[in-house]
């Protein structure tokens, strides 16, 4: 690749009108998306070789102007209309300067929103945790219902390449804070805030209240808000939306016309008001908190006009999100979940006190300016062990009570090792990897770690098997 070609003759087109910040998977689907539609306009990146950069200066229509390796370029400051990547603050120094200059800042999620027909309806999920989760059962529920449906954003596809297909009859998306701040003409037939714990303090300020008022932007424009009744900052901006269409779920007895759980003869069942749906034991996916996130898709669903048949059958069969409370292996007795997506404190709070019987945890790495003191409690009463990893081990070393054996590792397998150990066979313990921090200190990413620690899964259990039969042998 030959990044600089168009660097060159930056002066000669610095009067763009359209500017794309951070290109990437997002980046480019604005550029194909402009492309496509002859709309000039030019791309700038901090990053010298970013990605995509190849399949940039391959769109077969139009050639456009770029800037490399930093974001000091005046094609921002004569910008009329800035498309931010969603990985970059709008508060980058640059991009803020633009935006005082007259400047447009915008997302991919707001271009989408002024394309597509007001005929479509848009189902939008956000929250800190459980969104992937709640998105998938959405679209394998329409799908399941005969629904021709879209389903994108913060997850797989990138909004605008959804609407190559112009016959979608719902769009599902999902959507990070980060997409919300620069979508001011988002409208939805229903939307969700799963949850808000910290989460992206970094980017925030360190200041919470900031970061769920991102979120917060989900209801508006919003036909039928959606919310958690058990998480304070979910009811909060529900009730502040002022909006009479509000509908909750939430894991105790349901109100009329609320999605919960009811307990008849002794079972839990998933429930509305009063009418059983089905038994908890029937869904697939592991976990209290994935009982929440199936009766959030539920509710939502019901909004989209799903049929019930079809999203309960859905919930018995759909196992659960790659790298989230996923189940990996068994052990002589002791079941390893690979939960490497859970990467903030709620993550790890959920996926923890969902288990049944005691956990060896294993966590650490990039904390985000997170407090990780909310984990103290859950780990006591839930926790056999915790082995610690990466950056920010040491910080939730110390708030691990001192009744709780814990120790480092500097590597995953050392850390299954340890963890494996740790556990009680007898008792059927779980060994989990859920971090409640981001991988970029040890791994390119959560998947990259996920991995990782399921080969070192597979590895242990090869060396013991290899150990059983030597032993064996040996007494033959």
């Amino acid at each position: 690749m030959n990044a600089q070609r168009h660097n060159d003759n930056i002066d000669m087109v610095e009067n763009i009108d359209t500017v794309i910040v951070g290109l990437g998977t997002t980046g480019l689907s604005v550029a194909r998306y402009l492309s496509n539609q002859n709309h000039e306009f030019a791309v700038v990146d901090s990053r010298q070789t970013p990605p995509c950069a190849d399949e940039l200066l391959s769109l077969s229509n139009i050639q456009p102007a770029h800037h490399f390796g930093d974001f000091k370029t005046p094609l921002l400051m004569n910008a009329k209309q800035i498309i931010v990547n969603p990985g970059i603050a709008v508060s980058t120094s640059e991009i803020a300067s633009a935006k005082a200059a007259g400047a447009e800042i915008v997302g991919d999620i707001e271009l989408f929103c002024r394309d597509i027909k007001s005929s479509i309806p848009v189902i939008a999920i956000t929250g800190s945790n459980g969104k992937t989760t709640v998105t998938t059962l959405l679209d394998l529920m329409a799908k399941e219902s005969g629904v021709d449906v879209g389903t994108g954003g913060n997850i797989g596809t990138p909004a605008l390449d959804l609407l190559v297909n112009p016959s979608k009859e719902l769009f599902v998306l999902e959507l990070s804070s980060y997409q919300l701040e620069t979508t001011p003409s988002l409208q939805t037939l229903a939307a969700v805030i799963l949850n808000i714990s910290e989460d992206h303090l970094d980017r925030y300020e360190n200041n919470i209240e900031q970061y769920a008022e991102a979120k917060a932007l989900i209801y508006q424009n919003c036909q039928h808000v959606i919310y958690n009744r058990e998480d304070k900052y979910s009811t909060r901006f529900a009730k502040q939306s002022n909006n009479k269409n509000l509908m909750s779920f939430g894991l105790d007895k349901p109100a009329a016309d609320h999605y919960g759980l009811q307990l008849k003869d002794g079972v839990e069942w998933l429930a509305k008001g009063d009418e059983l749906l089905m038994p908890i034991g029937e869904v697939k996916q592991v976990g209290k908190h994935n009982i929440a996130n199936s009766l959030a898709a539920l509710a939502l669903g019901e909004m989209a006009g799903l049929k019930m048949s079809a999203m309960l059958k859905v919930l018995g069969q759909f196992a659960g999100m790659e790298h989230r409370t996923q189940w990996v292996s068994e052990l002589n007795q002791v079941n390893f979940y690979n939960d490497s997506k859970g990467t903030n404190v709620g993550a790890t709070l959920s996926a923890l006190s969902g288990l049944s019987g005691k956990t060896v945890l294993i966590a650490g790495g990039q904390g985000k300016g997170a407090d990780f003191l909310p984990l103290q409690s859950v780990i006591f009463d839930k926790a056999r062990a915790v082995v610690l990893i990466g950056q920010d081990a040491e910080k939730i070393s110390s708030i691990i009570d001192s009744s709780i054996p814990h120790s480092f590792a500097a590597s995953m397998p050392e850390a299954v090792q340890q963890a494996y150990e740790y556990a009680d066979k007898e008792a059927g313990d779980n060994v989990l990897l859920s971090p409640a921090c981001a991988s970029f200190d040890m791994y390119e990413n959560y998947i990259k770690r996920g991995q990782v620690f399921i080969e070192a899964v597979q590895d242990l259990t090869a060396l013991i098997a290899k150990k059983k039969a030597t032993k064996e042998k040996n007494h033959v």
